[in-house]
């Protein structure tokens, strides 16, 4: 890591964005020059970052033209669709945060645990899964591999982190008895079964990100996939149930000793001592807590597992700068 790169984080005040600055800062990551985007609305404010004073840019379609090696967009779909392919025009190398490229053909959807290898297949645009997808395959690859998955059935709860800051409003407000603004419904005291837009057959968009997005990063296109995505009063850090099957038989405790000895992963799975993956415990962590394994007893080879991860950081932020770490390495 001789070398400085130059490299933009777009979307830089926002929650993802301001994560990214902090795991950067964890990682002592020094050996970049950065330059810090937003829109015309944050532009000029200053940001502490890297022991600097950063005065936030305005990004604009010139933005680009100062030779970046990298970009980390954190700023929104729309952002993302109009802005990417203009780094890549200037030779600059995207990770995105965003849904708008995850299923495009030639654009790897990555998980460095996972599929490091299609890092470097990228045309330009490395695609950061969904947050809820993230952690899900980070448990399940390692058990695909050994065991081959039949079927998935995924049953989130999901913080309203991952709505962005209002998000976080909405739930802060309710407690006070104020509307909310990003939620069809008060978000405190409910649980709402709605992420993003209804689409098809009555799923939720993100419902079918789960699906999809699961299917390409395991390179298994007609894996039977189901979800169902809900929208909890937690802050941060999303939980899951996840519901395996698989074709090949198992053992319960070499489920768990795979797991424990994975990469990205944390096994807390003691229920004498109730002890099992928390959101409180995981907030500010990189690592993909897992427990609650046992053994579905309705099917020939089945598990249940439960799995809980900070989606600012390993389901956003973390993920994209582990990336931009292999890039560079």
């Amino acid at each position: 890591m001789q070398n400085r790169y130059k490299v933009a984080i777009v979307g830089s005040t926002g929650l993802v964005g301001r994560t990214v600055l902090k795991v950067l800062e964890e990682k002592n990551f020094t050996n970049c020059t950065y330059t810090l985007f937003s829109s015309k609305k944050s532009a000029g404010t200053k940001l502490k970052f890297l022991g600097q004073n950063y005065i936030i840019q305005e990004l604009t379609e010139s933005s680009f033209n100062y030779n970046f090696d990298y970009a980390i967009f954190c700023a929104g779909g729309s952002v993302s669709e109009k802005f990417a392919p203009i780094a890549v025009s200037k030779g600059c190398v995207v990770i995105d945060n965003s849904s708008v490229f995850r299923m495009v053909d030639n654009v790897p959807l990555v998980i460095p645990e996972v599929n490091p290898e299609k890092i470097f297949e990228h045309k330009g645009i490395i695609a950061n899964p969904n947050c809820s997808t993230i952690q899900a395959v980070v448990a399940l690859k390692p058990l695909d591999d050994k065991y081959k998955i039949k079927r998935i059935v995924y049953s989130t709860y999901q913080a309203v982190s991952g709505a962005g800051k209002s998000g976080i409003e909405d739930l802060e407000n309710g407690i006070n008895g104020i509307p909310p603004k990003k939620f069809p419904h008060p978000i405190f005291n409910n649980c709402l079964p709605h992420i993003d837009v209804f689409m098809a057959e009555g799923y939720t968009k993100e419902e079918y990100k789960m699906i999809d997005e699961t299917k390409k990063i395991l390179n298994k296109p007609y894996l039977p996939i189901t979800a169902t995505c809900v929208r909890v009063p937690v802050k941060n850090c999303h939980s899951e149930c996840i519901n395996v099957e698989f074709k090949n038989n198992f053992d319960i405790y070499d489920i768990k000793m795979l797991l424990q000895n994975s990469p990205g992963i944390t096994l807390v799975d003691d229920v004498e001592k109730n002890y099992y993956p928390l959101s409180s415990k995981a907030d500010g962590s990189d690592d993909v807590f897992v427990g609650r394994v046992r053994r579905d007893f309705s099917v020939p080879y089945g598990i249940n597992l439960w799995v809980v991860a900070d989606n600012l950081r390993k389901g956003a932020a973390s993920n994209a700068v582990q990336i931009l770490e292999k890039l560079i390495n």
